[in-house]
């Protein structure tokens, strides 16, 4: 005897099965893509926010000696991708390898960071080419008495991109192709970390369009504190502290 089921398979052609087959595996992913939007936070144009700050010298290992001119300018039209880009610049008659850091603060999350996405758009002037003797970013969550950094270096002096070993306090080499940002063009980078218990994990890194898994750990630091999440952008001088800028646009951090 042949169930109820049985019989309606008999009766149902495999074009319209398939069908079916088909719209679940839509639904599936189409319930999976708004479970990853509820419980993404997505923090966007940072670049154009007005509480950017900045502390001088910190950006250099102790934090000491000759601070470099450096300054951020918001609003520029031209060049940008929608319309409003920030243009950020270092330069004088300094000290080389000096830096200009800036940070920003955000509503800190109430757990560690289990996805953190840091990406915007730069774009280098051509007069600038070689200007740079490095450009970083960073995210930073404290939490739970940790400090958890994650911070990636274009290294162009050395041409290699590095992630900074908070603990350490020196950069370690990773195995991300280098190539110089092409003048006069913008270009899309994306930074994709986690936290994993104790520890920092740099997942990946994504430039225009080609993303390589890194899988790096450090440990994060015991310090003192209430919470804090921040991001940061930096530009170093070489050792003839030659002036350069940057565009930047876009700029996203999203976390789960």
């Amino acid at each position: 005897m042949h169930t109820a089921t049985e019989m309606q398979g008999a009766r149902c052609p495999k074009s319209v099965k398939g069908i079916f087959s088909r719209l679940a595996v839509v639904v599936i992913f189409l319930t999976g893509v708004a479970a990853a939007q509820t419980t993404s936070k997505v923090i966007s144009r940072i670049e154009e926010q007005t509480s950017w700050q900045t502390c001088g010298a910190c950006g250099n290992t102790g934090g000491t000696g000759t601070v470099a001119q450096y300054s951020m300018t918001r609003g520029i039209t031209t060049p940008s991708l929608d319309g409003s880009s920030s243009r950020f610049s270092i330069g004088g008659t300094y000290t080389p390898y000096k830096n200009g850091y800036w940070w920003i603060q955000h509503s800190a999350p109430s757990t560690p960071v289990k996805y953190l996405r840091y990406e915007f758009n730069i774009m280098v002037p051509g007069k600038y080419a070689t200007a740079p003797q490095a450009i970083e970013f960073e995210c930073q969550q404290h939490i739970n008495g940790r400090t958890y950094n994650f911070a990636w270096q274009a290294e162009y002096a050395g041409k290699r991109w590095r992630v900074f070993a908070y603990v350490r306090k020196v950069w370690d080499a990773t195995s991300v192709p280098f190539q110089e940002f092409k003048v006069d063009v913008w270009h899309h980078v994306i930074a994709e970390y986690h936290i994993d218990g104790a520890y920092v994990v740099h997942d990946a890194l994504t430039v225009d369009g080609r993303r390589t898994v890194v899988g790096l750990r450090h440990p994060s630091k015991a310090t003192s504190g209430g919470n804090q999440f921040t991001n940061a952008f930096q530009l170093d001088l070489n050792g003839s502290a030659t002036a350069y800028r940057v565009y930047v646009d876009k700029m996203t951090v999203t976390y789960q």
